[in-house]
């Protein structure tokens, strides 16, 4: 586990502050699994929130060092998320574990030519099939219980919860996990005071 080794006094800054995990749902995906996990590792009695998407997460969130975004490293667009956001977002810890194993699952077709999947794994469909994409594995689950497509890549764990048939098991994948600390720079801080300042 990498986390950021030095503290920066009085800021805030730093995994100590972090009590808030806000990352990508529904239910079933890897990237709360992972969320739960750090929180265990860190000993922090924490709560997770769960977000459509990692960019609506933080958006929500209040920037007061508390609340962190888990992402990871194969995250799409992750890099614009980092770098569009470095007056407010920073990453203080990432750590390796295996998601839940991935599987291509159906309500049921044995041979799905519709296949709802996160851009992420995409990879995993078949080349005869059409992707339609969506934000999470455990979205690709409820898109294709729903009948709206009719297969889906997602993980065990969504594709139990939606009663889904699993066609193959692609396994565990070994997987890189971030910790985004949402914090204001001092310069934004100030500039938020002065503001407010101005209004009394």
């Amino acid at each position: 586990m990498t986390t950021e080794s030095h503290r920066h006094m009085g800021t805030g800054i730093g995994v100590d502050s972090i009590r808030y995990v806000h990352t990508l749902g529904p239910q079933g995906t890897n990237l709360e699994a992972a969320a739960h996990e750090w929180l265990h590792r860190r000993g922090i009695d924490g709560k997770i929130e769960l977000h459509a998407s990692l960019e609506a997460a933080l958006d929500a969130v209040p920037d007061d060092g508390e609340h962190a975004l888990a992402a990871c490293a194969v995250y799409p667009d992750l890099h614009t998320l980092t770098f569009g956001n470095l007056h407010r977002l920073r990453m203080v810890d990432s750590f390796i574990m295996p998601t839940h194993n991935m599987v291509l699952a159906s309500a049921g077709a044995d041979d799905p030519r519709t296949v709802s999947t996160h851009p992420a794994p995409v990879g995993l469909v078949s080349a005869h099939a059409e992707s339609r994409l969506v934000l999470s594995n455990s979205q690709a689950a409820i898109d294709c219980a729903a009948g709206r497509t009719e297969g889906c890549i997602t993980t065990i764990v969504a594709a139990e919860r939606h009663g889904l048939r699993v066609l193959r098991d692609f396994g565990p994948v070994p997987m890189v996990f971030t910790i985004h600390q949402v914090l204001a720079t001092d310069d934004e801080a100030a500039g938020r005071r002065e503001t407010i300042g101005a209004m009394l």
